[in-house]
């Protein structure tokens, strides 16, 4: 094993990236050794001391190829520090706090796989022209002219970097 630790994540948007790349650069700021890797590109994850992996949320899930990433994984998972985050337009509502317990929920289905040593639970970019489908477009348009969303980057570095400074003495 080497003392390496995998921060993975699946992303729609590329939104989930980024949050993935800040918590893998802060890590590495406080001498860690990490790798950042899509989890379509993951192969093997026996040879890492630790794993972060992280979705964005569609229809109130993780998305699909993240549930077979942990469903793949189940057993080294259990055997090594994992956390998760995920990533989440929910939260940027105008009374997103008020649903942080409904999305913290979201992850259910991960910790019925893995139990997660932390969760980071993380706001995203509303980008409609991004957005793949005409409805769910149309949606998020109707949603912003009512005011329960702005469209932008609404992604939170400070409470992200955080999250990984309290992560790190977990991991080891």
């Amino acid at each position: 094993m080497t003392d390496k630790i995998l921060v993975t994540y699946a992303t729609m948007t590329g939104s989930t990236r980024g949050v993935a790349e800040a918590i893998g650069k802060t890590l590495a700021e406080l001498g860690a050794n990490v790798d950042i890797v899509p989890m379509k590109d993951v192969k093997e994850i026996s040879d890492y001391k630790a794993v972060i992996a992280g979705s964005a949320i569609q229809a109130q899930k993780w998305l699909p190829e993240a549930m077979d990433f942990m469903r793949t994984n189940k057993s080294v998972l259990n055997q090594k520090p994992f956390a998760v985050f995920l990533v989440c337009m929910t939260l940027a509502m105008t009374k997103g706090n008020n649903y942080r317990e409904a999305v913290s929920g979201w992850l259910t289905p991960v910790r019925e796989i893995a139990v997660p040593i932390s969760e980071g639970l993380f706001t995203g970019i509303l980008d409609i022209k991004k957005i793949p489908s005409f409805n769910d477009r149309l949606k998020f348009r109707i949603s912003m002219l009512t005011g329960v969303w702005k469209e932008g980057d609404h992604r939170d570095w400070e409470a992200i970097r955080n999250w990984a400074i309290n992560l790190k003495s977990q991991l080891n």
